[in-house]
């Protein structure tokens, strides 16, 4: 693609900013701003003239239809299509109006609603999210929305993040003026996100029923090399990955996504793309829409995207980083330490009200990241533990401990890096190291959330971050109208929950003991990681900030655990049908065979001893398979048949389905490195991760 015409194709697809602004008069272009600015309902006028204005704008990019695209609590997107062509007489003219922009009306009873809905009760509301721009996509007009019930609890992903982007504004508007800042009437999360995924080729997808139907392998002993040599992170793009990229990279931007970045990741087959910083909604949404277009877009390749937190045992599995800055309406990045952090007010502040929040709400961070999907991954020695620290780096941590323990400020100023190559100039090295073990790791202007899972949608741990800062600025501001000064509160909030700050090698056994030590939580799975959701700390939190309401969070643990419960029963399902219907039969038929032909070689007067002892081998491990089909189909039903509360399912279908299901794997690799290759029914590890 030509510069020029990338530059001209930037966004074409997206009824943008400068798109409105080109195509209303600017007095509706003004309306629509100072209402966005005071936080005010779109006046119906003004939503009637950006609706004819966008409906003629999509349709000159081939839009027959409109959706209104909202984040139910699936963990996907919705779209219901409507077109823009209505009946007149004997002719059809084409009508959006401001009413039909700004509202819709889907079926609420067919979506998760953790009880908020009983299932005759369908009527349910969708609501234009008017901060972020709408686009064209497969000839409909895309509209993001929220998603609320009839009766108005939120139903959605959505509903609650621009809730605590509005907590935050609130929060930091009390407090900001308080430190001497001027002028903020707003602040916004301002956040970029990494996206890892595997590409696999489609003809060996196609022929495994797990990655079809769950996303990850249920089985697959090891190829014999994995990503121990270290050659694949940052390894030369093999060409149709390469193509793949390319073909992304064009279609993202056209779409206006600022995609920056792109490489191989540790894992063979494994890549990511990086996005630049937008507003937290709209990185939310480009998020989302990225990732369909990754799995479209592999498809056209021959390929298929896999977005799973672990596809596959034995190698890295894959994340989403989450890097989250707070931004003021003046340009003031409240994380920004800038050149003296110590005597930069507004910064320390929100850092203490960080490491506060952070350790007083580490529960909530954690659910935030809790899947059946991402269980597989936290703490595995290649993401983040399921213990919830800060990571700060050197200067920070002495600037805290010359506030919290009055101690001398070292010199902290830039080092020059030297190669020690004559030819390569010196420059300055940055002021902290990075730390990949680290949860929530501070990285220069931004703390950078490892913990999301890469098929997750980055709501929800972004809703709780807005959230949990928004209490502790409140906090500090209140304190400080009592009569203390913002050093004493910083002091104190720093030096009463500084255990939260751990510099070290967060993968090691001894930082899970000094964890306990310290007091800290450690939810190693999610159902525990859930528990958090019926704290009394937590509702209180989140229903005074006008997050969540205690309903809404009642239903959120149940429309969770349910999700986990019935992702581990299709794991379990397909575990069991791929193991009776696939792999056994082909087994049974190979040891069929060779068991013949010890026979023959005996007949024949010939020694068959080797022969024999894999044979028995091979059948002990058949009769272990089948006893652990049969242990797994057992406590399948025992789960299903289970009509405890929804906490009592979970277990079982964690203690003993999922771990029925590891057992039988455990079982079914071994004899996969035992059977014939032409005999193996179904795609290798070596097939899948060096098949492209």
């Amino acid at each position: 693609m030509e510069m020029n015409k990338l530059l001209e194709e930037y966004g074409c697809l997206t009824f943008s900013d400068d798109v409105m602004r080109e195509r209303i008069p600017k007095s509706t272009y003004k309306a629509f701003h100072e209402a966005l600015a005071k936080g005010e309902p779109l006046a119906k006028e003004t939503a009637t003239v950006i609706a004819n204005a966008m409906k003629i704008w999509a349709v000159e990019n081939g839009a027959t239809h409109f959706t209104h695209w909202f984040t139910p609590m699936t963990g996907l997107t919705a779209e219901k299509h409507d077109a823009f062509l209505e009946p007149d007489g004997n002719k059809a003219v084409l009508e959006f109006s401001g009413k039909t922009l700004r509202k819709g009306e889907p079926d609420a009873s067919s979506f998760p609603s953790g009880g908020l809905r009983a299932t005759f009760e369908a009527r349910g509301y969708t609501a234009w999210d008017c901060t972020s721009p709408a686009f064209v996509k497969d000839e409909s007009l895309y509209i993001p929305t929220l998603f609320c019930s009839y009766t108005g609890e939120a139903l959605d992903k959505k509903t609650p993040l621009l809730k605590s982007v509005d907590a935050l504004t609130k929060a930091s508007c009390h407090l900001l003026p308080l430190l001497g800042m001027e002028g903020i009437t707003r602040v916004s999360a301002s956040v970029g996100s990494e996206q890892e995924y595997f590409l696999v080729a489609d003809e060996f997808y196609q022929k495994r029923m797990d990655l079809k139907l769950t996303g990850r392998t249920l089985f697959g002993a090891m190829a014999p090399k994995g990503q121990e040599l270290e050659d694949h992170y940052f390894g030369s793009l093999k060409r149709k990955v390469s193509a793949f990229m390319k073909d992304l990279d064009k279609e993202l931007w056209r779409y206006g996504i600022p995609s920056k970045t792109k490489h191989n990741e540790a894992a063979p087959a494994q890549h990511e793309v990086a996005c630049v910083y937008r507003k937290v909604n709209i990185t939310t949404d480009n998020n989302h829409l990225l990732m369909q277009l990754m799995q479209d877009i592999a498809k056209k390749h021959g390929l298929r995207c896999l977005l799973h937190e672990k596809p596959f045992a034995g190698v890295n599995g894959s994340g989403k980083h989450n890097n989250w800055s707070v931004v003021t309406n003046t340009g003031v990045n409240l994380f920004d330490p800038g050149d003296n952090p110590v005597d930069n007010l507004p910064f320390l502040a929100t850092l203490a009200c960080t490491i506060k929040a952070v350790d007083e709400y580490a529960d909530l961070l954690r659910m935030t990241i809790a899947t059946a999907g991402n269980d597989h991954r936290l703490g595995a020695n290649e993401a983040p533990p399921a213990i919830i620290s800060m990571f700060l780096g050197e200067e920070l941590d002495h600037i805290i401990e010359s506030i919290t323990d009055r101690k001398e400020l070292e010199d902290t100023s830039s080092e020059r890096f030297q190669t020690g190559v004559s030819v390569i100039p010196d420059f300055s090295k940055d002021n902290t190291d990075r730390n990949r073990t680290s949860p929530f790791a501070f990285t220069g202007n931004k703390f950078e959330f490892r913990g999301v899972g890469s098929s997750q949608s980055i709501a929800g741990p972004n809703t709780i971050l807005n959230a949990i800062l928004a209490a502790e600025m409140e906090e500090m501001a209140d304190l400080i109208e009592s009569g203390k000064t913002p050093m004493e509160v910083i002091k104190d909030f720093m030096a009463e929950h500084k255990r939260i700050i751990f510099n070290g090698d967060g993968y090691s056994a001894e930082w899970e003991a000094e964890a306990q030590r310290r007091g800290l939580p450690n939810r190693k799975n999610t159902v525990d990681a859930m528990l958090c959701l019926k704290d009394e700390k937590n509702i209180e939190m989140l229903s005074r900030l006008g997050i969540y309401s205690e309903v809404e969070l009642d239903s959120r643990y149940e429309i969770l655990l349910d999700n986990y419960n019935k992702t581990i029963q299709v794991e379990a399902l397909t575990a069991s049908k791929m193991a009776r219907n696939e792999i056994y039969p082909a087994a049974i038929q190979y040891l069929s065979d060779i068991t013949k032909t010890a026979l023959e070689v005996k007949q024949a007067g010939v020694n068959n001893e080797f022969l024999m002892e894999d044979v028995q081998y091979l059948s002990e491990l058949l009769a272990e398979m089948k006893k652990k089909m049969d242990e797994l189909d057992s406590f399948i039903k025992e789960a299903q048949d289970c009509h405890q509360d929804i906490l009592q399912q979970s277990i079982l279908w964690r203690d003993h389905v999922f771990a029925a299901m590891n057992s039988l794997r455990e079982t079914v690799d071994v004899i996969e490195t035992r059977v014939d290759a032409k005999y193996w029914p179904i795609p290798t590890y070596l097939d899948l991760l060096f098949g492209i």
